[in-house]
This record gives structure tokens, sequence and C-alpha cells, in this order.
């Protein structure tokens, strides 16, 4: 299948899931070169999602993400901030006070608010980011009084689960956590936005209140690592 044929799959898979509810489509494109992303940009999706600040840039050179929101999914480092900044619509793997504090100071030397969304390391894994679950609430607290930050809402990968119906539990902890947070309704804090869901398991995330998923292989196919390359 072509990829706007996957994006077509994956569109009606979403639908059938949200019945009614608005959830947008990112299209996780790690490891597609800037042809393939223009494709997915062609077919509708709603944003481009990045792991790497490195292909972010290059694809962005080559005006892979035009008619597309850019979004950087993966992993930050305080050393890549400065490509970020003011290039990606929205960085959605803010985990730290440290990150925040950086990004509103070169937010604000760009004279921009950069959205953001925090990433909850909700399974608790030792092995990946994201903000302990008991940390979001301060963590939001302190980036509502940085002028220059915007949170639109919280991110999460769970565990990786034999089947969709074991990660639930994850999902549902998420959308309790992000309700809680949007009820308190802090400074330029908006809570719009719940990002959870991969092509293994973006329909019961959605179920589970996600409005917003990140989907690579179900509109890309699988990804050839034997060509991975560095950040």
């Amino acid at each position: 299948m072509s990829i706007a044929e996957n994006v077509a799959a994956v569109r009606a898979r979403i639908e059938a899931a949200a019945k009614g509810r608005r959830v947008l489509l990112v299209a996780a494109s790690k490891m597609n070169d800037a042809a393939r992303v223009k494709e997915a940009v062609a077919a509708g999706v709603d944003a481009c999602g990045e792991n790497r600040v490195q292909e972010l840039v290059e694809k962005n050179a080559a005006h892979a993400y035009d008619g597309a929101p850019l979004h950087f999914i993966g992993h930050l480092q305080k050393n890549k901030i400065k490509y970020l900044v003011g290039v990606a619509d929205l960085i959605e793997s803010v985990d730290s006070a440290e990150l925040i504090e950086l990004i509103d100071r070169r937010a604000e030397k760009l004279g921009l608010t950069q959205d953001i969304l925090l990433e909850v390391n909700i399974g608790r894994e030792a092995a990946k980011s994201g903000l302990p679950p008991e940390e979001v609430i301060k963590t939001v607290e302190f980036a509502a009084a940085k002028p220059h930050i915007r949170v639109r809402g919280l991110m999460a990968v769970p565990p990786i689960c034999p089947s969709a119906e074991e990660v639930r539990p994850y999902f549902a902890a998420m959308r309790e956590l992000f309700v809680d947070i949007a009820a308190k309704k802090y400074d330029n804090t908006s809570m719009d936005l719940l990002s959870m869901g991969m092509s293994g398991d973006f329909e019961a995330a959605i179920e589970e209140g996600a409005n917003m998923v990140r989907v690579g292989s179900a509109i890309f196919g699988a990804r050839d690592y034997s060509k991975q390359t560095g950040r």
C-alpha cells in the first residue's frame, strides 16, 4: 500500500476509536526521507514528528514538512534546544525544569512563545526519560511562571506490553493526570493535548482519552534499523 493509502487506513481506525472526538494524527517520520515525509503531508496528516534533531534539521532544509506543523517527539538534549525553539511548532518531550528554563531563555531571545508538552514516565521505567507522575504538577507550576513557554498538555510512551489491552491502565492513568492538571487552570497552560498511542496501540490510547497519536510504521512501513545513524 502507498503512504496515502496507509494514512487513509489509519484515519479510518482513528475515527472508529474516537467515536466523534477530534484526534490529531502525527506522522512519526524517523528514518524516512524528505520525499516520503512529503507524501505523508500530501495525504493529510495533522503534523509530522521527528525523534532526532539531525534528521529534523536536514529534512526541514529540504522543505519536507511544508504544509504541516512540525513536532519534536524524541529525547530532548540540552545542547539541541537551539535547533528546536522557534522551528518545532510543538516540543513534545520536555521532562525537567532545567529544560523548561533553557527553552524559555531561547524563546525570549527569539521573541516568541514556545509550545511544549511535558513527557511523563507513566511506567516509571529506569531506561526511559520522562517525569515521574508525582512530579508533573510541580513542573507545570514551574512552567506556568515562564512567560515564553506555553504548556499544551502531556505526552507519554508507556511500557511495551504483550497486547494493547495490557497497556490500557497506563493510558487511563495519563488521562486522569491530564484531567487533574487541566482543572487547576494554571497560567500559560492550555492543557488541550494528550499525546499517547503509537502504531501498535493507538486505538486503545484513543479509547482511554488520547486526542493526539504518533504513528510511524502504520504509515511508512517497518523501519530499516540497519541504516540507522546518529542523532
